[in-house]
Order: structure tokens, then C-alpha cells, then sequence
């Protein structure tokens, strides 16, 4: 009975060891599971709410696109309407080489994926008449990079591009774009654009953000098979088209200038030419050419110095085309009449250890006849006369040292120092128009300003901006700058003086039968090494003027160097 005891005693010690061995075990087991969940729930938490925007923005990657649809950049027209540059539509190619190397396809119920590098590759070499292993290279090797997106081909037009757009492939994606085409003139002033349709120079640099408009967005997504679609329920950001951009210029106009500097430097040998014609009562530029020049549409030739736009950028010494401003000075501040006799001391006159020289030999003389011969020395003495703070002063008045504020890229303002940096021979030599620079646009708007009565007119080359609606959203008016000159003088200056330069003397090449022409020509030497006359000597040669004399209403000015 005892032992009987004793056994189920050891039985009882033995159950209840093995139930709290359970209870243990069980326990860890709960406390790894509730751990193992613990983990998985902060994981959880951490994926979609701590770093959510990290997780979704690499999942929408995987089917997920955006997609730059851009807009039409704008028209540039000339004043009556004429394109002068456009932007027409192209079609641009782009793939994920990674999905073209493994394409999903279903066979007998079953996706695999299949490398299409070379069928791809080959379609486009169908298409556009490259070589196979041309694409076949851009595709490998962008996979090889681990790159998910590669330009296959840019810009073609849509009559090329429309069987690879009637065969989609998948991973192969489609980009409509625009391509600029120009009427191919003026194009120092226009300018370009690069390969995004980013103006780069001229009047498309100066305007990129009117003309470009707003890009768009579309937010497309890919099927398991890799076809795309636009994505439902997302945001699409339509393109907004650039505004058009009026012109003041004159495409037949300039047409002509062009035709004419091209004519004028091959004929003479010159290393370049520019002009400018402009309407004296607004200001509005007609025309501004440039030679020489380059191919708008066919960039393989060009030259970056042939983009310079010279009629703005370029200040020289004009020479003898500023003696406008030592006449009209002469007639306000000395009263000097165009039959006042003058001494122009035999075409010789030294000054301060320097010697100026006429190329006629005139002992006396009438004013008119020094303007007409173009006497440097009764400039330089006259302009002695009228002293140097007056004199600084009308150089000033006919807008001088500064810009004239047209607009165009890269104008420069010219050198005119104060008085207070002259030294003895600034002032008579600035007389015939040397010791000062300036742009073939300064000379012409201070000739405009004789053409109008005295009154000077900011130069302007845009008309006005208009929406793809057609309202106008910004317009310019002339504007007056300043009075210059008495309405009597600059009629005086533009009969006695300009008009018989013309009619008898070194413009009368200018001269036209049936138009009464008023106008000055220049000769300046150009700079040698800093000097004037050591080494080679090379000269620009001008000439400057408006018609009809009675009511002018066109200005124009052609400059050649060399």
C-alpha cells in the first residue's frame, strides 16, 4: 500500500514536471510569435506610414511613367504677317531597354520573357535607314548601364515616323515634339534654338519663356504585358502654347539688305557688312542684316562668330558720318550758316605735334562746301569752337555712350568719355569722329532724329505679343526719348547740309532721280595693334541717310569693314 503510494506520488511529480515544461515551452513559443509579430506589425508600420512615400514612389516606378509633353513654342511673324520662324511637329523615340531585353509574352498560358534588342533595332533600321547594330548598340548599352530610359531617335518628322507609330512595341514610347523652322532671314536677330527647343540666342534667348508656353504632364502606367496607358483617376497637366512674337521688321525689306551685303562683300573682298533701315517717326526697325551669315535650318557650317549680330555689338569710330552732331552743333551754338565762309587751310592743319589731312586741298571755302567735301580739318576747328562741355553735350543729346534701348541682344553702349578724361586732341578729333565708339544703330538713330524734326525715337524690333486666342498681351508704342536738336536746324542740317552731300559730293552715289535723298558717308581707319598708323592700314566704310528730304519717312545705314 505504501509503495502503492509512493508510485502514484512519483506519477503525480512527473505529470505536473512535464505540464510546467509545456507551460514553458508554450510560453517561449507565444513570446517568440508575439515577438515575430511585434516585428512584422512595426515593419508594416514603417513600409506605410513612416517612409510610405519612399516604398510608393519605387513601386509606381515599376508601372509608372511621367511624361513631358511639350508645347508648341510660338510664332514669330514680321510686320505684315510673314512666318519667320515656326515651330512644326516631330516625333521622338525613347525605350526602357530593360523591358525590351525581357518582354513579357504569353505562350501556351505561360508569360516568359523574350529579348527583342535586335527586332526592335531592326524596325527602326527598316524605318529611318540607319544600321541595325546602330540601335542595337544604343539599347545594350543603356542596358548594361541598368538604365530604364535611352533616346532612341530624336526629331523625325512625322511622315518618317508613322510606320514605327502604326507598330508599337513594347517599351518602345512615343514623344511628340517640336522642331523650329525658320524662314532663314535675319537670323543674327532671331537666334536659334537647341535640340529642347530652348532659345539660345537672339530674340528666342531674349523671349525663351513668352515663346515656350507651359510644358505638360501625363502620368502614364504599364500593363503586365508592358503596354502603356494614361493613368485613371491622376491629374493631367494639359500643355500651355507659347505666345506668337510681331515683329517690326520687314521680311522683303530685309531680304534685300541681305542680297545687298552679300553682293557688296564678295564684291570688294570685305571681311564683313551690316545695315539697318529704320522708320525715323517710330522708331520700328524695317530691316538688320549682317554678312556674313549662316544657314538657320543646316547648322553644319556654323560659325559662332558669324552669329555676332554686328549692327549692335560692334562700336568702331564712325568717322565722318558724326559730323551730323559738329553741324547742328555749329548751327545752334555758333550760328554758323551753310555760306559762312571758312578756312580749311589747304587740306592740312597741325595741331598739338599731330597732323590732320582733307582728301581735297581747300584754302577757303563755304561751310555747306565742307560738309559736302567732307573737310576734316574745318570739323576739327569748329568743333574747337564750340567748345568742349557743349560739344560733349550734343554728343550726348544724340544718344551717344549708351543704348539706345531696341531690345536686341548684346548691344553695346560705345565709348564716349567725359571731358574730364579728354586730353588736347580729344576734342578736334572727336570733331570728324574719331576718339569715341560707336554701333551702326547709334549712328542711324541720330540721323533718324534729323529725318524727324529733332525729335530721337527709341529703336524697337518687337511690335507686340499675342496669345494663341489673339489677344494682344503686350504692344509697343513708339517712344520719344528727346528732343536733340530745334526743329529748324535738323530741316536745316538735312537740306544745305545732307541733301547736297548727296546731290553733289561724296554721297552721290546714293543718289536717286525721282527721290530726294539726304545722306553723309565715312571713312574710318580702323585700329592697328592700338595705333592708327603703323602696320597694315584697313578702314570701315560708311554710309548714312533718309528720304524723301521733305517728309522723311525711311532712314537706312550700311557700314563695310575693310
Amino acid at each position: 500500500m505504501t509503495k502503492e503510494r509512493g508510485k502514484h506520488s512519483g506519477d503525480r511529480a512527473r505529470a505536473h514536471n512535464g505540464q510546467r515544461q509545456f507551460a514553458l515551452r508554450l510560453g517561449v513559443v507565444v513570446i517568440g510569435y508575439t515577438f515575430f509579430l511585434v516585428a512584422i506589425v512595426l515593419r508594416l508600420l514603417n513600409i506605410q506610414v513612416v517612409d510610405v512615400e519612399k516604398y510608393k514612389s519605387k513601386a509606381s516606378r515599376q508601372y509608372q511613367r511621367e511624361v513631358v509633353e511639350q508645347a508648341k513654342r510660338g510664332v514669330i511673324y514680321d510686320r505684315n504677317g510673314r512666318l519667320l520662324a515656326e515651330s512644326v511637329q516631330t516625333i521622338s523615340f525613347s525605350a526602357d531597354p530593360q523591358l525590351v531585353a525581357a518582354t513579357p509574352v504569353r505562350v501556351n498560358g505561360k508569360t516568359i520573357e523574350v529579348d527583342r534588342t535586335r527586332e526592335v533595332a531592326g524596325q527602326f533600321a527598316t524605318a529611318l535607314g540607319k544600321s541595325r547594330s546602330h540601335y542595337e548598340q544604343i539599347l545594350s548599352g543603356a542596358r548594361k548601364e541598368k538604365r530604364r530610359f535611352v533616346w532612341i531617335e530624336r526629331s523625325v518628322p512625322v511622315s518618317e515616323a508613322r510606320s514605327l507609330m502604326e507598330n508599337p512595341m513594347t517599351g518602345v514610347y512615343v514623344t511628340k515634339e517640336q522642331h523650329r523652322y525658320y524662314l532663314n532671314l535675319a537670323p543674327q536677330l532671331i537666334g536659334l534654338v537647341d535640340t529642347d527647343n530652348k532659345g539660345i540666342s537672339g530674340l528666342e534667348v531674349k523671349y525663351d519663356r513668352e515663346l515656350r508656353g507651359r510644358d505638360g504632364m501625363k502620368i502614364y502606367q504599364r500593363s503586365a504585358t508592358g503596354r502603356r496607358f494614361l493613368a485613371a483617376n491622376v491629374d493631367q497637366v494639359d500643355a500651355r502654347e507659347g505666345l506668337d512674337l510681331h515683329l517690326t521688321i520687314d521680311a522683303d525689306v530685309q531680304a534685300i539688305v541681305e542680297a545687298e551685303l552679300e553682293n557688296v562683300v564678295q564684291e570688294f573682298d570685305a571681311a564683313a557688312a551690316t545695315a539697318i533701315v529704320i522708320d525715323v517717326k517710330t522708331g520700328a526697325l524695317l530691316a538688320i542684316g549682317n554678312y556674313p551669315s549662316f544657314d538657320m535650318n543646316d547648322r553644319s557650317g556654323f560659325k559662332t562668330s558669324h552669329a555676332r549680330n554686328r549692327a549692335v555689338a560692334d562700336a568702331f569710330d564712325p568717322g565722318s558720318t558724326f559730323k551730323i552732331v559738329m553741324a547742328s552743333a555749329a548751327t545752334e551754338v555758333l550760328g554758323v550758316t551753310a555760306d559762312d565762309s571758312v578756312d580749311a587751310h589747304g587740306g592740312m592743319l597741325k595741331l598739338f605735334n599731330r597732323t590732320i589731312r582733307d582728301h581735297e586741298k581747300f584754302d577757303r571755302c563755304t561751310f555747306r562746301d565742307a560738309m559736302v567735301h567732307s573737310s576734316n580739318v574745318v570739323a576739327a576747328e569748329t568743333a574747337m569752337k564750340i567748345g568742349a562741355g557743349k560739344f560733349y553735350e550734343y554728343v550726348r543729346r544724340f544718344g551717344f555712350g549708351e543704348v539706345t534701348g531696341s531690345g536686341i541682344v548684346g548691344e553695346s553702349a560705345g565709348i564716349v568719355r567725359s571731358p574730364d578724361e579728354w586730353d588736347s586732341t580729344t576734342l578736334p578729333w572727336m570733331g570728324y569722329g574719331y576718339s569715341l565708339t560707336s554701333t551702326p544703330l547709334q549712328v542711324l538713330q541720330a540721323y533718324a532724329a534729323i529725318a524727324n524734326d529733332g525729335v530721337l525715337m527709341r529703336p524697337y524690333v518687337v511690335n507686340r505679343l499675342v496669345d494663341a486666342e489673339g489677344r494682344i498681351v503686350h504692344e509697343t508704342a513708339p517712344q520719344k526719348v528727346r528732343t536733340v536738336v530745334g526743329r529748324e536746324t535738323a530741316r536745316y542740317v538735312s537740306r544745305e547740309y545732307l541733301q547736297a552731300i548727296v546731290e553733289n559730293g561724296t554721297g552721290s552715289s546714293a543718289a536717286i532721280g525721282y527721290v530726294p535723298v539726304a545722306g553723309k558717308t565715312g571713312t574710318a581707319q580702323k585700329l592697328t595693334n592700338g595705333n592708327y598708323n603703323r602696320g597694315k592700314r584697313s578702314y570701315i566704310s560708311s554710309f548714312v541717310g533718309f528720304f524723301p528730304v521733305d517728309e522723311p519717312r525711311i532712314a537706312a545705314i550700311v557700314v563695310v569693314d575693310d
